[in-house]
Order: C-alpha cells, then structure tokens, then sequence
C-alpha cells in the first residue's frame, strides 16, 4: 500500500520550495500528495506542484481526526508554527489511527528551527553539538532559555517526540537554519534572518553586530535546504528506516559562518543600494538595540536587546550529520552565503513588504 503524504505549509519560504522539487524529485512511488491551504488562491497554485489542496483547521482536533482518515494521510511533513505543540498531537494521534487500522508505519515530521540549539535556549556551545547525538533528546529536555518565552518551542520538539512513542508514530525533527537564497514555490519567497538584518539596517541606515564575541551560526542554501526533506522523504518511503524518534534529528546545514562576516558582506550590497551610508560595521549601543527592535515585531515581555539579538546574532554549534547518514549531499558551501550576499540583499529588497 502506497502513502498519502500531506505538506503544510506550502505557501511558506520552506513548505513552497519543498511543494515545487517534489515532482522533479523523483521519489519512490506514493499514492496521494495533499497540500493544506488557506485560500481558493492556494488552492489553485499547489495543483500546479500535482498536490490536491485540503483547506481544514488543524487546532480542532476532530477535524483533524477526521481529515486524516477520510484521506487515508500517512506521512505528515509539518512546516507551520513551530512553537505551540497542539496541532502537531492532533495529526499523531490520528496518525496512530492510520497505523492501528493498516498495520502500517506512519510518520510525522515537524520543523523547529536552530535557535532551538543555540546560546538562546540554553543549548551547549563550547562544543559541536551534533544532529545525531544519541543524548540530544536529553539534552533538550535540560534546556532552560535564558529568553522564557522561547522555552516553548524547546518543550514543543520533546512533546512531539514523547506524544509519537506513546502513539507508535515514526516522528522526526527537522532544523532549518539560517535558510539563504529564492524560495522556489508559488508564496513567501524570503527567508527570515537575512530578512531581519535588511530591516535592521534599513531602519538604521547602518548595519550594526549585536555580539562582540564573533559566534557562527549553521547556514544553508534553500535548495539543500529543500533536497534534505525530500532526502528523508525519499527513505521514508523506500521503507529505508531513517532514524526517528529521541533519535530523528535532522539539521539541513552545509557549516557555520561568523555573524560578522555575513554582516560585512550584506552590508556592502546594501550600500551598493543606498540603503545605509557606510559599509562599517560596529557593535551596538542600548540605544540602537532599542531604534533596530521598532523593525520588528517583538512580545513586550523580551527586552529589545534581547529580541534583536535573538533575530540577528547568538551562537549555534549545532552540526549536521544526520542528513549525510541518509546520503544528502548539500551542493553549496558555507561560504556561498557571503559570496552570494549581493543577490540576496537584492532579492529581499524586491519582495520585502514595508
């Protein structure tokens, strides 16, 4: 028996360019591909990807029962919030109904974000932390944010890994990072920290660093970004028993860049452009933490110093390794970002909405 697959997401930066390589993917036989959409006009963009559009809401959890059987879904790939945990209990636990009435495996993919694993949330950084660890489940479990509001997504990972063994459900947590390049689907086609460093500046008309210690962070191309999910997808399907579970991690990261150097290389484009006076970059005041956080929308209970370093700077050693298991060849380099720096401020700049 062949499996129904459903994306959500699919009018997002990752969701779309997933949606877009799926039929160029070549992957192994499946039956039904279901997109979750919003609007007629999502509806008639992921036909064009051959995904059926589903418009259901994923917070009731009879509905989601109900969708998921109706359809006979059997693979979840989950690209909406990554904070609240609710939905995703909602599909395992009608998953396990899937599995209860055919015998089959079932798995549910859900996508977190590397912050997740970094200085934000209590993550280790004096050492590389890698993706197949056999104690990550322990680790996160010990994390306290030192930002509480970003606590959440921590216990949101470990509730879907915890819900999915309790409910013989194959769960998998999927990690983008900072994600660079044109997204390849019909909607979002920005990413979000390249994003947030040209609102930043634009507000500022200077590019400024948040760190003074010069930390990394995991980079990625969308589109090796995009070959990671359809690379897990691929085994899941095949029957290849990727690892799942306290084990199924999954970071989509070719390596790690400085801050500072990302800042550098952008803040040159956006010269070019006029949108700061001066390609310097130095580090920031109280009082331009406080002028750069009005760019963004940030709760009131996190300090603007904190919520702009936690768009735009900390550190992450979190390390793939788990996608090369699978045979995930990433086709660019770390480095790409920065030489890559002058497309990308002129991409954002094209679609970013004032």
């Amino acid at each position: 028996m062949s499996h129904n697959i459903l994306i959500t997401g699919g009018s997002g930066y990752l969701g779309g360019s997933l949606l877009a390589r799926m039929g160029a993917a070549d992957l192994p036989a499946y039956d039904k591909l279901y997109a979750l959409v919003r609007t007629d006009e999502q509806a008639a963009a992921v036909k064009q990807y051959g995904a059926e559009p589903l418009a259901f809401n994923i917070q009731d959890e009879a509905t989601v029962r109900s969708t998921v059987l109706k359809y006979g879904i059997s693979v979840v790939f989950y690209l909406v919030d990554p904070f609240f945990s609710a939905p995703q209990v909602h599909f395992i636990k009608a998953l396990a109904e899937i599995q209860k009435t055919t015998g089959r495996d079932v798995h549910f993919l859900h996508t977190t974000g590397a912050k997740v694993f970094s200085s934000h949330t209590g993550a280790p950084t004096d050492r590389p932390l890698l993706d197949n660890d056999p104690g990550l489940y322990d680790v996160q479990k010990s994390q306290q944010a030192p930002i509480k509001p970003v606590q959440t997504p921590i216990e949101t990972n470990n509730v879907v890994i915890e819900e999915a063994e309790k409910h013989g459900v194959r769960s998998y947590i999927f990690v983008p990072c900072i994600v660079y390049g044109k997204g390849l689907g019909f909607g979002n086609q920005i990413s979000i920290q390249t994003v947030a460093i040209v609102q930043a500046a634009k507000a500022m008309r200077r590019v400024y660093r948040v760190d003074s210690d010069k930390p990394t962070w995991p980079v990625c191309h969308v589109l090796d970004n995009t070959n990671l999910y359809l690379e897990l997808l691929r085994k899941i399907l095949s029957g290849g028993n990727p690892g799942y579970g306290k084990n199924g991690y999954y970071l989509a990261s070719s390596g790690s860049v400085s801050w500072d150097d990302l800042y550098d290389a952008m803040a040159v484009a956006l010269k070019k452009r006029n949108i700061i006076d001066d390609t310097s970059v130095v580090m920031a005041s109280d009082e331009n933490f406080n002028e750069m956080a009005k760019a963004f929308k940030y709760p009131p209970e996190i300090t603007p110093r904190q919520w702009v370093s936690f768009s735009i700077g900390g550190k992450c050693t979190f390390t793939a390794r788990h996608g090369y298991e699978l045979g995930w060849k990433p086709q660019y380099a770390p480095s790409h970002i920065l030489e890559d720096a002058d497309a990308e401020v002129e991409h954002i700049l094209k679609n970013l909405k004032d």
